[in-house]
C-alpha cells in the first residue's frame, strides 16, 4: 500500500510541475513575442537611465511652414476637378444628414447685436465689425450645423472620416502620377472604414485628459475656487499635465490616422508606425499644427467676411429674406477646412517617409 501511494503522490506531482512547466513557457513566450517587437520599434529611451539630446534627436527633412501650408492649396487647385465635386457631395451630405443653420438663427445673431449696437457710440458699430461679430458668434455658438442631436454627431463623425479617406485615396494616387477619378475614391476608399474608426476611437480615449479638465474646470468657475492664488497655481499645473498627455499622445495618432489609410494596414501596427515616425519629432509636428490653426483662422476671415458683408447688403432687399447663404457658405467652408487639414496631414507623412510631390 505504502508504494502504490508513493506512486500515485510522484504521478501527482509530476503532473503538477508539467503544468507549472507549460505556464512558465506561455509567458516566457509572450515576453519573448512582446521583446521582439520592442526591437523592431525605435525606442531611445532606456529605464532607469540619462537619456542624452544626440540619442533621441532625429532630424527631419522637410520643407518649411509656409511652404507647407501654400503646397496644401496648389495640390487641392492643381487637381480641382477632383476635390470640387467631392466638396459638393460633402456639403450635400452634411446638409441632409446634419443640416445647417436656420436663417431664423442666423437673423437673429444680426437682431441681438442691432440691439446690442445701440449701446455704442452714434449706435453704429460699422458693418466690418459687425461681420466680425456675426462670423465669431456662428462658429462658436455651434451655428455650422443645424442640428446637435446624438444622430447629428454620428453622421458627422461618418462624414469627416468619409472625406478624410477620400481625400488620402485621391492624393496617393495623383501624387503618384496616376490617373484617376473621383468614382474611384468614393467606391475603393472605404475599405479601412473599420480600421480608422477604431484609431479614432483610441483617439477618444486619448483626449480623455482634455475631456477632465473641462469638468474639472467648469467646477472650479461655479464653485470659485480659482479665486485662491495658491488653488489657481495648482489647477494651472493640473491643466498644463493634462494638456502635455493628451498632446502627447494625439501627436502620433493624427498620422496614424494616415498611416491606417494604406491598404492591409491595422489600426494596433497603424498606431506603432506613426509613434515610431513622430518619436524624437512631436514638438515640430506640434507648431506644424498650431501653424495650420493660426492659417485657417486668417482663410475663414479672409473669406467669410466678404461674404458676410455681401450678405448684409444683400438682405436689404426683401426678395431676398429667407434665403439661408450664409449657412450654406459655412457648411461649404467647414467641408474645404476637412479636405484641407486631410491634405495638409498627408503631405507632412509623405515628406516623413522621405517621399516628394511632383
Amino acid at each position: 500500500m505504502v508504494k502504490r501511494t508513493s506512486k500515485k503522490k510522484q504521478k501527482k506531482a509530476g503532473r503538477v510541475k508539467k503544468f507549472f512547466i507549460k505556464i512558465k513557457n506561455f509567458f516566457v513566450g509572450i515576453k519573448n513575442k512582446i521583446s521582439e517587437k520592442r526591437k523592431r520599434r525605435i525606442n531611445p529611451h532606456k529605464s532607469f537611465r540619462r537619456s542624452y539630446r544626440e540619442d533621441y534627436n532625429r532630424e527631419l527633412e522637410v520643407p518649411g511652414i509656409m511652404y507647407h501650408i501654400f503646397a496644401s492649396f496648389k495640390v487641392i487647385f492643381k487637381n480641382w476637378k477632383l476635390f470640387l465635386p467631392l466638396l459638393i457631395i460633402s456639403v450635400i451630405l452634411s446638409a441632409t444628414f446634419i443640416g445647417v443653420m436656420s436663417e431664423t438663427t442666423y437673423v437673429q445673431f444680426q437682431d441681438i447685436l442691432d440691439e446690442t449696437s445701440e449701446q455704442f457710440v452714434n449706435g453704429d458699430i460699422g458693418n466690418v465689425a459687425k461681420a466680425g461679430l456675426l462670423l465669431l458668434s456662428t462658429v462658436t455658438t455651434g451655428g455650422l450645423s443645424g442640428d446637435s442631436s446624438e444622430a447629428a454627431v454620428v453622421f458627422g463623425v461618418i462624414i469627416f472620416l468619409i472625406i478624410w479617406l477620400v481625400t488620402i485615396f485621391l492624393l496617393r494616387h495623383r501624387l503618384a502620377g496616376h490617373e484617376i477619378k473621383l468614382r474611384d475614391g468614393l467606391y475603393n476608399a472605404m475599405t479601412p472604414l473599420i480600421s480608422t474608426f477604431v484609431v479614432f476611437i483610441i483617439a477618444m480615449i486619448q483626449c480623455i485628459p482634455i475631456f477632465l479638465l473641462i469638468i474639472v474646470t467648469s467646477a472650479a468657475i461655479q464653485t470659485e475656487f480659482l479665486a485662491t492664488p495658491f488653488y489657481a497655481l495648482l489647477f494651472f499645473i493640473f491643466a498644463a499635465l493634462m494638456i502635455i498627455i493628451s498632446g502627447y499622445l494625439l501627436s502620433s495618432s493624427l498620422i496614424a490616422f494616415v498611416a491606417v489609410s494604406a491598404p492591409g494596414l491595422y489600426p494596433i501596427r497603424a498606431l506603432h508606425t506613426a509613434s515610431d515616425l513622430m518619436m524624437g519629432r512631436r514638438i515640430k509636428f506640434i507648431i506644424r499644427l498650431i501653424a495650420i490653426v493660426i492659417a485657417l483662422i486668417i482663410i475663414w476671415i479672409i473669406v467669410m467676411l466678404p461674404l458676410i458683408l455681401f450678405d448684409l447688403w444683400i438682405k436689404q432687399f426683401k426678395w431676398t429674406n429667407g434665403i439661408p447663404f450664409i449657412p450654406i457658405c459655412l457648411t461649404t467652408m467647414t467641408c474645404f477646412t476637412g479636405i484641407y487639414i486631410t491634405t495638409y496631414l498627408y503631405l507632412y507623412y509623405r515628406w516623413m517617409l522621405g517621399y516628394e510631390e511632383e
